[in-house]
């Protein structure tokens, strides 16, 4: 019995490492990338778990039926090279969890290319020898826009309230405008375009200055992903 036991072990197959499951994973989100672009709904499908709880940028759900369906798409001349970086992968088990930076180089016909990134999240299962996805989320993430000059800093210089009772205060530090709330330092806030303004690493949330008749600015709306809070300008 002992010496059948010693031959088991012997002859059993030693457990994966974390860096070579981690090396797995990667080809495979990899190749999973790759195939979006080209419409290969089979090859992103075949990497998927039947029970797959899959969430796109858009916070659209898709199952594996709905992968495996997409087809090629017309390119119109756009070509799309897909890069993941920012890899992290943690080992528990039979289960990992990776996280990772997509990186979309769109190409137009004239040569022109624009890169998109987005920052997904996604859970891969060992059973029957090979590693599936069970869970994926991404995010849309937003670069900041080119600055353009702030003629006058003054003129948003100012405390700001809403209806809720939250203040904004803005400030000049130095030759530029900078946002402080709830008692938080200073943050200097770059202009997108006249009276438009995000803070860098932030750009998602902007700050739409209004002004009167005369061109007195009275205030703002901070606007964020659709949702808008209207600041009035405190005397």
């Amino acid at each position: 019995m002992i010496g059948a036991f010693l031959l088991l072990a012997m002859t059993a197959p030693k457990a994966e490492k974390p860096a070579d499951i981690s090396a797995l994973l990667f080809r495979k989100t990899q190749a999973f990338s790759d195939a979006g672009p080209v419409g290969d709904g089979k090859a992103m499908a075949a990497l998927a778990d039947p029970r797959l709880i899959f969430f796109n940028e858009n916070g659209d759900r898709a199952t594996r039926d709905d992968l495996a369906s997409i087809k090629p798409a017309p390119s119109n001349g756009v070509t799309t090279r897909m890069s993941v970086t920012d890899w992290d992968c943690q080992v528990h088990g039979d289960v990992a969890v990776t996280s990772f930076i997509d990186n979309a180089a769109r190409t137009d016909a004239k040569g022109k290319t624009v890169i998109f990134r987005y920052r997904s999240v996604e859970t891969w299962l060992h059973r029957s020898r090979d590693w599936t996805m069970i869970g994926s989320e991404t995010v849309a993430l937003a670069d900041d826009p080119a600055a353009v000059p702030v003629v006058a800093v003054d003129d948003y210089v100012g405390t700001y309230r809403a209806e809720s009772g939250l203040t904004f205060t803005f400030a000049r530090q130095g030759a530029e405008l900078a946002a402080t709330t709830g008692g938080q330092p200073l943050t200097v806030q770059k202009a997108e375009a006249p009276d438009i303004f995000f803070t860098p690493g932030a750009a998602r949330a902007i700050k739409i200055f209004r002004r009167d008749a005369s061109g007195r600015v009275i205030g703002f709306v901070y606007h964020r992903i659709g949702q808008d809070i209207v600041f009035s300008r405190v005397a």
